[in-house]
């Protein structure tokens, strides 16, 4: 047997030809005249022949169906209708809730395993894993994606490379920044050493790996990586990658104090996501740009792009998205004075996280055992834990200022706990400043050097990750 016949058993292919048969109502004779006799079709439908290429060909042609269909079983129309469907809960996710897109996917996964469908059902699970990263539910989005790399184990690596990203982005909102980059940088390092220099496949690598490196202080990593993905970029026709390429650039270029380039490249990415009418990451954009504006002292502006970003997150039942805005919300309030505001957003995202009793300091109820409240949706030291470290160390703000010094020491080191599982340097190496000042004013000379030590390690080796040397850059 040769060609795609050899891929299903004779006994399968002698099954389903007795199926077609009988479904249009053919006697043998009829399906095998005039090339065939009724004798070889009834041997063939009981799998004690092995049909050649050509007779396999008169009798697709026979039966009305394709020679693929009849070989592999798979239908092209079939495999048309389940592509189709995959673009349609694309864009449920795009222009809708999550949870109304992964219903959508999931029936076209349940379908395509039914009908032996690998390829149609990976695009299936990868986006059921995309639909849990955007609801925050992470253990599940990681099940997806490593689900289509099972399924994919055999193909070339750019072809697993949209799920490994994937993977990494759940491990990066987890706070597990080092794995995050050693799943970036080793798919790279095998891209380029087995010579698959697959620009869309780079692009998505270079371009997931810029928020982990800026997160741990690698800002050297960082640019780089953004400089290569910029250099990628033109070989690459797809506008929703070239955009969050430009969200990715823009972090960079708030490093280095770039703030018009970066919201210059916002705004070609917001320009990208409005004519595609992805809602997501369009909030994102708002987001980012109400960063840039907040570091820029344009804290009117910031607050409004914030508003906006959390306000369309929220509509989408992006949860925690949503609740990693309001805590950069927070931080923007209480520096324009408004620290209650910003205590009171603040407080319910804590309300589950450890230390949580500790960090209600305004006399707020914590949620009750088994309730459904916001800290059900909040932050935690396994889910958003570098925002969940941001809360705890604005809370500490909030309290030192108003010269609860208790509180505000019990808020930095419940964040310097949390930080330091993540490994984000900057924001380490800060927090262990305030909390050294703290000590220092409470006349604990001894306590607070420590502090000071501590940030000055995290601060010892700028530019790194940790994780050895940066991985081999393709050809350009």
């Amino acid at each position: 047997m040769t060609g795609a016949a050899g891929a299903e058993s004779t006994a399968e292919i002698g099954r389903r030809v007795l199926r077609l048969r009988t479904e249009r109502g053919f006697t043998q004779r009829q399906l095998a005249e005039p090339a065939y006799t009724a004798a070889y079709v009834s041997t063939l439908e009981a799998g004690k022949v092995r049909p050649s290429e050509a007779a396999l060909r008169h009798l697709a042609d026979r039966l009305g169906v394709s020679y693929e269909e009849l070989t592999t079983g798979r239908s092209p129309r079939d495999a048309t209708r389940l592509r189709a469907a995959v673009t349609d809960a694309r864009r449920a996710l795009a222009t809708g809730a999550a949870e109304d897109a992964a219903g959508l996917f999931a029936e076209v996964r349940d379908e395509a395993e039914r009908l032996g469908f690998a390829e149609e059902r990976s695009a299936a699970l990868l986006g059921l894993g995309d639909c849990a990263l955007e609801t925050g539910d992470l253990t599940v989005a990681r099940d997806h994606f490593e689900a289509v790399e099972r399924l994919l184990a055999g193909e070339p690596l750019p072809r697993r490379i949209p799920a490994i990203r994937g993977r990494a982005v759940a491990h990066l909102l987890a706070g597990e920044l080092r794995y995050s980059c050693y799943l970036l940088e080793s798919s790279i390092d095998e891209l380029n050493a087995s010579g698959l220099h697959d620009p869309y496949a780079l692009l998505l690598l270079y371009t997931a790996a810029i928020a982990p490196y800026m997160d741990m202080g690698a800002h050297a990593r960082a640019v780089r990586a953004a400089e290569l993905a910029l250099a990628l970029a033109p070989s690459v026709d797809d506008p929703g990658l070239i955009a969050r390429m430009h969200r990715g650039v823009a972090r960079t270029l708030i490093a280095e104090g770039r703030t018009t380039e970066a919201d210059a490249s916002l705004a070609k990415a917001q320009e990208l996501y409005e004519q595609l009418r992805i809602h997501t990451d369009l909030a994102h954009c708002h987001w980012m740009r109400g960063y840039v504006h907040a570091q820029d002292g344009n804290l009117e502006r910031a607050e409004r792009e914030l508003r906006t970003a959390r306000d369309m997150l929220a509509s989408k039942r992006a949860a925690l998205f949503t609740v990693q805005v309001e805590v950069e919300l927070a931080d923007v309030l209480r520096r324009r004075g408004r620290t209650a505001e910003a205590e009171a957003l603040l407080l319910p995202l804590l309300a589950r996280t450890p230390a949580a009793g500790a960090a209600n300091t305004a006399g707020e109820p914590d949620a009750a055992p088994g309730e459904a409240g916001p800290g059900e949706a909040g932050l935690t030291a396994d889910r958003g834990a570098v925002h969940a470290g941001g809360a705890h160390r604005l809370l500490g703000l909030i309290a030192d200022e108003r010269g609860d010094a208790e509180a505000a020491e019990e808020h930095y080191c419940a964040a310097l706990s949390l930080l330091e599982r993540t490994g984000a340097a900057g924001d380490l190496a800060d927090l262990c400043r305030l909390l050294g000042d703290l000590l220092r004013r409470e006349g604990r000379l001894e306590a607070a050097m420590d502090a000071y030590r501590t940030g000055l390690g995290h601060r010892a080796a700028p530019g790194t990750t940790t994780l050895g040397p940066a991985p081999a850059e393709p050809p350009m």
